[in-house]
C-alpha cells in the first residue's frame, strides 16, 4: 500500500525508510544458483541480476510476468532559449504518436511483453524557463511526482520509466550539474542534434540555470531545473521502492531524474540497474556517479524507455535461467 505524498518532505521521509533486500531471499537465490547445471559464475552477470532481483521480489524463484513501461511527457519553458533542434509542439506530437502506438517504444514494449502506459503532463503549460525562476513551484512538482507514483501498477514485476519532451536534455544537463559539480560543458550534450552554436548556447543556459539556484537537496534541484516528466519519472522510480518493483533505468534524462533521489537518500536506487548506456555524451559519467554498469550499448540516444526496454529481456532471461533451470540432483548430472 502506498501512502500519499502530501508534500516534498513526505517523500524525503520515505526515501529514508523505504524497504530493503529480503536477505532471505538473496540467500535462498544465491543457494539455489549454486546447485544449477553449469559452472560456478558460467552465466557471468546474469547470475548477479538474478539473485538482486530475487532480493527485491522476496523470493528466491521468482517469475517476470507482468513488466511495465510508463512514458512521461512534459514541456519546458527553457527551450525559449533555443537550446533545442525542434520546436517544443513536437512533444504532443509524439505522445499522439505513443498513443496510436506507432513510436519505437511501443515495439519494444510489446517486444518485452511489457505493458504501456503514457502520461501527459499539463502539455498546454510549460514549466519556467529555469535561467530565469525555478521551473516548478513546490505544488508543481509535488504534483508531478505523485503523477508518477500513481502510475506504478502494484502488479507489475519490473518497471520501466521513459520520457518524451523537447528541451529535456537540457533540464538533465543542469540537474547533474548542480548535483556533481565540475563545468557546464562537463555534463551538456548536443541531444536533439544541436550544432556547434547551439551546443554552446545550451552549455551557457546549463551554467546560467545553475549559478541561479545553488540548492544542495535532490528534491529541489529537481523543482528548479527539473521538468514535470523528470519528476514524474524519479516518483514512478520511489513508488517501485515502496511496492518492491525492480527498475531498469533508460538514459541521461532518466537518469539525472533518478539521481535526484539518490542525492536525497545515498541507498535510494538501489532497487535500480542502468539498462544502458546512451549516446548522450555526459550518461557515462552519470552512470559513474550512480555506481551503475550498464547491460547494454547500443549507440541509443531517442529517450522514451528505449534502452531500458531493450533490457528487459536480458533481465528476463537472467531469472529465466535461474528460476528455470534444473538442479545437478534434479538433472541426474553429477557436479563435480
Amino acid at each position: 500500500m502506498r501512502p500519499d505524498l502530501t508534500d516534498l518532505n513526505a517523500l524525503r521521509a520515505l526515501l529514508a525508510d523505504a524497504p530493503q533486500e529480503d536477505d532471505a531471499a538473496r540467500r535462498g537465490a544465491a543457494e539455489r544458483n549454486g546447485q544449477l547445471t553449469k559452472p560456478p559464475g558460467a552465466l557471468g552477470r546474469l547470475e548477479d541480476l538474478a539473485l538482486w532481483y530475487a532480493a527485491w521480489r522476496g523470493n528466491p524463484r521468482p517469475v517476470i510476468a507482468s513488466p511495465q513501461v510508463i512514458i512521461f511527457a512534459g514541456n519546458h519553458g527553457v527551450t525559449a532559449q533555443g537550446v533545442s533542434a525542434f520546436p517544443a509542439d513536437v512533444t504532443a506530437q509524439m505522445v499522439a504518436n505513443f498513443e496510436h502506438g506507432g513510436a519505437a517504444i511501443n515495439q519494444l514494449a510489446k517486444a518485452a511483453e511489457a505493458s504501456m502506459h503514457v502520461h501527459a503532463l499539463e502539455l498546454e503549460r510549460p514549466t519556467t524557463d529555469f535561467t530565469q525562476g525555478p521551473a516548478m513551484s513546490g505544488q508543481d512538482c509535488l504534483a508531478a511526482l505523485q503523477t508518477g507514483w500513481n502510475a506504478v501498477d502494484p502488479r507489475a514485476d519490473l518497471l520501466v520509466v521513459g520520457e518524451m519532451g523537447i528541451g529535456n536534455t537540457t533540464s538533465a544537463a543542469a540537474i547533474c550539474h548542480a548535483l556533481f559539480g565540475g563545468e557546464a560543458a562537463d555534463w551538456t550534450g548536443r541531444g536533439t542534434g544541436v550544432d556547434e552554436a547551439g551546443l554552446a548556447n545550451k552549455t551557457r543556459v546549463v551554467a546560467q540555470a545553475v549559478a541561479l539556484h545553488p540548492q544542495a537537496d535532490g528534491l529541489e534541484v529537481l523543482r528548479c531545473l527539473g521538468g514535470r516528466e523528470v519528476a514524474a519519472m524519479a516518483g514512478a522510480i520511489a513508488a517501485a521502492r515502496t511496492l518492491r518493483i525492480p527498475v531498469v533505468l533508460d538514459g541521461f534524462i532518466c537518469c539525472a531524474a533518478a539521481a535526484c533521489l539518490q542525492a536525497v537518500h545515498a541507498g535510494a536506487l538501489d532497487h535500480t540497474i542502468a539498462g544502458h548506456l546512451s549516446a548522450e555524451g555526459a550518461h557515462d559519467a552519470l552512470l559513474g556517479r550512480l555506481g551503475k554498469e550498464p547491460l547494454l550499448s547500443l549507440g541509443l540516444r531517442l529517450g522514451e524507455g528505449s534502452g531500458a526496454a531493450l533490457a528487459i529481456h536480458i533481465v528476463k532471461s537472467a531469472v529465466a535461467c535461474h528460476s528455470g533451470m534444473a538442479t545437478f540432483a534434479e538433472a541426474g548430472v553429477a557436479a563435480g
